[in-house]
């Protein structure tokens, strides 16, 4: 995303994800490197779910709008 377009849309379902999608990356590397942190494990499964019920939202209510946020984040199949 554009940093003019994250700025001012922070409430919005697309810069939620963004920023949940950027949160997962940052824990599973840092999972990769400690393997038996189980705090780190839980954090990465809620904000999991917190995007899958976002996008799911966002599925609902406007297709376009998922397809083109999973195309860019590159997080799902097509």
């Amino acid at each position: 995303m554009v940093k003019e377009e994250k700025e001012e849309n922070r409430g919005s379902v697309e810069f939620q994800v963004f920023s949940f999608t950027n949160k997962i990356r940052r824990l599973a590397s840092h999972l990769e490197l400690h393997k038996k942190v189980f705090s780190s494990e839980r954090g990465i499964r809620r904000l999991l779910g917190k995007r899958r019920r976002l996008l799911a939202y966002l599925a609902k209510k406007n297709r376009v709008r998922y397809k083109k946020l999973i195309g860019q984040l590159n997080i799902r199949e097509q």
